[in-house]
């Protein structure tokens, strides 16, 4: 590890301990060079995902795709509410059964987090992942979304 005051590669670790929620590892150094003392944070690296998209192109998982797209539908979310339900679909993600991904499973993993915690951020979502054209299939999503607040109606289904 640099030293960021003079760039040494070589410090002692003065104390280690757990950080944001078990996620990293907060590290106290101190420079063996120049003696003064930094923090560093040892978090895991890159996930290894692929998103296979509607059009069939493959691209790299990007985690700020998913923090735009809660900072736009549930924006009444602090960010470490939002975080916190990006981790739990990251951790989904990571134990499925592949290490390539439809996109409509992570935008119905999307949806199924927002229909429980904010059911105007979920119609929000819907409306734009399901690609809405008309009254109609706004309609449905609003059908969809009562259904699952009562049970005893008919599942609606939507054209995706």
């Amino acid at each position: 590890m640099l030293c960021p005051y003079c760039a040494f590669d070589e410090s002692n670790v003065l104390e280690s301990r757990d950080s944001e929620d078990g996620k990293a590892t907060r590290r106290r150094r101190e420079c063996l060079k120049c003696k003064k003392r930094f923090t560093t944070y040892e978090r895991v690296g890159n996930i290894e995902l692929k998103i296979i998209k509607k059009d069939g192109r493959v691209q790299d998982y990007n985690r700020e795709k998913l923090e735009k797209c809660f900072e736009k539908a549930c924006w009444k979310l602090t960010k470490d509410e939002r975080s916190k339900l990006i981790d739990e679909i990251e951790m989904k993600l990571l134990n499925w059964k592949s290490v390539e991904i439809p996109s409509r499973e992570i935008g119905l993993m999307v949806m199924d987090k927002l229909k429980n915690i904010d059911q105007v951020a979920y119609i929000r979502f819907a409306t734009v992942y399901l690609d809405v054209k008309n009254v109609g299939d706004f309609e449905k999503i609003i059908k969809n979304l009562k259904m699952t607040a009562n049970p005893s109606l008919k599942k609606v289904r939507l054209k995706n």
